[in-house]
């Protein structure tokens, strides 16, 4: 027979098994979870490729209902990780929306051709968060599309990434793309 001690116990164990920490979860008032029969499984992820791309200066579009829209076109560049490496197509843009409250959203489209000539689609949504106070918030979330064949790898998983800004004289953003595992 199980009771909340014994309960308290399997939750205890899970988030050390899954590498988390107790510390919330040894306070009283915290909840039972809701499927204490199913371990709790962390994301991991591993570095899929990164990129430098090449960016046109910003044009402002103007004021929305949510913000300011500004829009920043994509002139090119290039990306290689352990499995792929090619050129950034120009021809894609970021548009940008920096909402009433800081917050910034970009939601940028473009096309990498691989060495071989697949040509691979991305969307990559990213959210920027400079607070006054606290560490910047700045991660992606990327949808990729690759043809059937050496790439399709990249149509079986789900990517997550960081964007840096380069120095200004250099008018380009480091993309860096981590596949969720």
């Amino acid at each position: 027979m199980t009771g909340p001690g014994t309960l308290r116990r399997d939750v205890l164990a899970l988030a050390l098994a899954a590498g988390g920490s107790t510390a919330a979860l040894a306070d009283d008032a915290a909840p039972p979870p809701l499927a204490p029969d199913i371990p709790l499984v962390l994301p991991r992820t591993e570095f899929a490729y990164e990129a430098i791309v090449d960016i046109a200066p910003p044009i402002t579009i103007g004021d929305a209902p949510l913000g300011r829209r500004f829009m920043v076109p994509i002139l090119g560049g290039r990306f290689a990780g352990p499995r792929i490496r090619g050129t950034v197509l120009p021809g894609g843009a970021d548009r940008q929306l920096l909402r009433r409250d800081g917050v910034k959203e970009l939601d940028a489209l473009y096309e990498l051709r691989a060495e071989d000539g697949a040509v691979i689609t991305v969307r990559n949504r990213v959210v920027i968060d400079t607070p006054p106070t606290g560490p910047r918030y700045l991660f992606s979330r990327l949808d990729i599309t690759a043809p059937e064949g050496p790439h399709d790898w990249l149509n079986r998983a789900v990517f997550v990434g960081t964007l840096n800004p380069l120095p200004p004289e250099r008018h380009a953003v480091l993309i860096r793309v981590y596949r969720v595992i």
